[in-house]
């Protein structure tokens, strides 16, 4: 499938990760199946995916009714549960996944992961420490995931523009293109995002969107 076109994701576990992972790929106009064992989280997520089905982990007709193979990218998002985690992996190795990205928890975990054949392993609160690190030296956008397309996560600073004004008002998606995961404002993450938060000066931003329209509101000022 061309990268132009709605491209098809499978996602496992909607914790905080995978559940804002879900999300914006489907407000970018992608397709997203977000699978969970929990009925809280499959009910919580299923207003903002294409689709959200609840099945036990170890349920592998159910795993196989799916269609794994049929998608574009499978994400294994679940990170605190090792032996969840490697048995989804195996499934969706064994199921025929095109592209599989699995989130590691630590690097024992994520050795295990590439033994297993994963394209791509994610280290999400790591990853997020050393951005922020090197943003204090550099404040240029830095990648965390590219889901094979010109689509990047990027931690940024919030444009002055933005400051003291809510995510409606600035627009943020229809105006620039690009979607807010997350605030980072002193030691607190704020992920629960609605129109009327606010930006703050001093705030960090986790953004998604293709590289030049991220590239473009890291230039604003």
């Amino acid at each position: 499938m061309a990268d132009h076109k709605t491209k098809q994701y499978i996602i496992f576990g909607v914790g905080r990760f995978g559940s804002a992972l879900a999300r914006t790929l489907c407000e970018m106009g992608h397709e997203v199946l977000a699978v969970d064992s929990s009925e809280e989280r499959v009910a919580a997520i299923t207003p903002y995916v294409t689709n959200a089905v609840q099945i036990a982990i170890n349920d592998e007709e159910s795993m196989r009714s799916l269609g794994i193979r049929n998608f574009d990218a499978a994400v294994v998002a679940i990170g605190d549960d090792l032996h969840n985690s490697i048995l989804i992996t195996v499934m969706c190795k064994e199921l025929g996944a095109q592209y599989l990205i699995a989130k590691a928890s630590d690097a024992m975990h994520a050795k295990v992961l590439m033994k297993l054949g994963v394209d791509r392993v994610v280290f999400p609160e790591r990853d997020m420490g050393e951005r922020i690190a090197h943003s204090l030296i550099n404040p240029h956008v830095l990648d965390l995931i590219n889901l094979r397309s010109d689509h990047v996560i990027a931690y940024i600073g919030c444009p002055a523009a933005w400051v003291n004004r809510s995510l409606k008002q600035v627009d943020v998606r229809n105006r620039y293109g690009v979607h807010v995961l997350a605030i980072y404002r002193a030691e607190e993450m704020i992920m629960d995002l609605r129109a009327d938060s606010v930006f703050a000066a001093g705030d960090s931003l986790l953004v998604m969107g293709h590289k030049v329209q991220v590239a473009e509101v890291e230039g604003l000022e």
